[in-house]
């Protein structure tokens, strides 16, 4: 575990011991963290140079004051950064939910630093200004209430949202440590990673998909029917794209099938 400064602010990383092999870089969702993928570092390590990032704002990242360092190009522009201080001119990318749209916005903007994509219940962002002018509304409210009920209401509510519900097929043991990872981060940089990269702050990259011609995979859990949806849009655009769809699964697919989900990653980049 180390941390970086990067274009000026300070990104923790997770990474594996030995860095000769293949690089995977690995980005979380919104309230996660590196630590999200511990339980699949065993499998992907055995074949990959495995880096987790603390995507601004998380984990034990910098949450720096100004929304506006938050931006999806200023956040892509720290992770080519933290590339090319490792002389990595090539690796494979995996992103899931909000580090999947972010992993898609390197992708479409610096092709050639990416040898594969995989995409874990992710999209392309709103399609419309109408569309993103209603989700900043809805985000503005939320941040309003990050910042004046602190982070562990906001937890608690955010564990109740129906995109989570499949969640309940988990042990309790997993649930209380990833509730206690959400706790960890902080509130000032999750109110500001809604405002600076939130789905309505993020421009729309529905139209970039047939021009992205990386292979890739999206990945979705059957029983998140709006992300089933989303991907079978996605993969009809992605000249190079396949749809894999876990079963008995939701949103966090590598939390509730890791198994499956490493599997059908380690098949594809294989």
């Amino acid at each position: 575990m180390n941390d970086f400064l990067l274009n000026g602010e300070r990104y923790h990383l997770h990474h594996s011991d030995d860095l000769t092999k293949p690089p995977l870089l690995l980005l979380h969702g919104f309230t996660g963290s590196s630590a999200n993928w511990d339980h699949l570092l065993p499998l992907f390590g055995a074949r990959y140079s495995v880096i987790g990032v603390d995507i601004l704002g998380h984990g034990r990242s910098a949450s720096p004051p100004d929304p506006n360092r938050y931006t999806m190009a200023q956040v892509a522009a720290d992770l080519i950064a933290l590339l090319d201080a490792w002389q990595i001119k090539q690796t494979a990318l995996l992103g899931y939910s909000m580090g999947g749209r972010l992993a898609l916005y390197l992708a479409c903007h610096f092709p050639a630093r990416f040898s594969q994509l995989i995409l874990e219940s992710s999209s392309p962002g709103l399609a419309t200004a109408a569309e993103r002018a209603a989700r900043r509304q809805s985000d503005e409210a939320l941040v309003a209430w990050i910042e004046a009920h602190g982070i562990e209401a906001f937890v608690d509510r955010w564990e109740k949202l129906p995109l989570w519900a499949s969640q309940q097929q988990l042990p309790e043991e997993v649930r209380h440590r990833l509730r206690q990872q959400r706790r960890q981060n902080s509130p000032l940089g999750l109110a500001n990673s809604l405002r600076g990269m939130g789905t309505g702050a993020q421009p729309s990259l529905w139209e970039k998909l047939p021009e992205l011609a990386l292979p890739t995979l999206l990945i979705a859990g059957e029983l998140d029917s709006k992300f089933v949806a989303i991907n079978e849009q996605m993969v009809a655009l992605l000249p190079n794209g396949r749809l894999h769809l876990i079963p008995q699964a939701g949103h966090t697919t590598h939390l509730e099938r890791p198994s499956a989900f490493a599997m059908a990653v380690t098949n594809f980049l294989a």
